[in-house]
């Protein structure tokens, strides 16, 4: 599900160059190796450890022609102050998730790659890497959105009661949908407590508790 909508809504095309950058023991690595190779397009792989130094990425991007890559919202901060950073205009698609995103940082991009889409994803390993994603737009202000939901998933914000909270009101994320995990291996009484019924699904549906 989760690398059929990417495609769906970004359409990687066999033109196109995906950076794997991520160590594969995270969870943004999946799309990173798979994405690209479901779909006749190329994967370049960065040397291990790469992904900790910007100027060997800003070198990658350009000398590979990368047209797609992923950052931590800390990294990017990082790879933009790299002054190379400013000379990858071939990118086509930025996509950043794992940490909240600094609207300072969505502007900074902006100076430094304008016109080069930036996309906030957001999700936990429970619920297969990402549920919601959001175009960032340079000139915006406020806290950056997660966004709206991925195909196939649904999100609500509930009260203490599981009830739904109006708009303007805080409340605690619970996500469903096909990518939720099953279980925590070997901790029922963890999967227990996070993996509880979804009152608003089918009968046996479950929903997470982000917490």
């Amino acid at each position: 599900n989760r690398l059929r909508w990417m495609q769906g809504q970004y359409e990687l095309a066999a033109g196109d160059r995906v950076l794997q950058k991520t160590p594969s023991g995270f969870d943004v690595s999946v799309w990173e190796f798979f994405w690209a190779l479901r779909v006749g397009a190329t994967l370049v792989v960065a040397e291990p450890g790469g992904h900790k130094d910007p100027a060997y990425l800003a070198r990658v991007i350009r000398e590979q022609g990368v047209t797609v890559c992923h950052f931590v919202p800390s990294m990017l901060q990082v790879f933009l102050s790299e002054p190379a950073a400013a000379h990858c205009t071939g990118l086509r698609h930025v996509f950043c998730s794992g940490e909240a995103l600094p609207r300072e940082t969505v502007r900074e991009f902006g100076r430094v790659l304008d016109g080069v889409p930036l996309h906030n994803l957001y999700g936990p390993t429970e619920a297969a890497v990402d549920v919601t994603y959001h175009p960032c737009a340079t000139d915006a202000t406020g806290p950056v959105p997660i966004g709206k939901p991925v195909w196939n998933t649904r999100l609500y914000v509930l009260d203490a009661a599981l009830q739904p909270c109006p708009p303007g009101i805080q409340g605690e994320l619970y996500l469903a949908g096909t990518q939720l995990a099953a279980e925590y291996l070997g901790r029922p009484e963890l999967t227990a407590s996070r993996f509880v019924a979804d009152p608003f699904g089918a009968p046996g549906t479950r929903m997470y508790r982000t917490g």
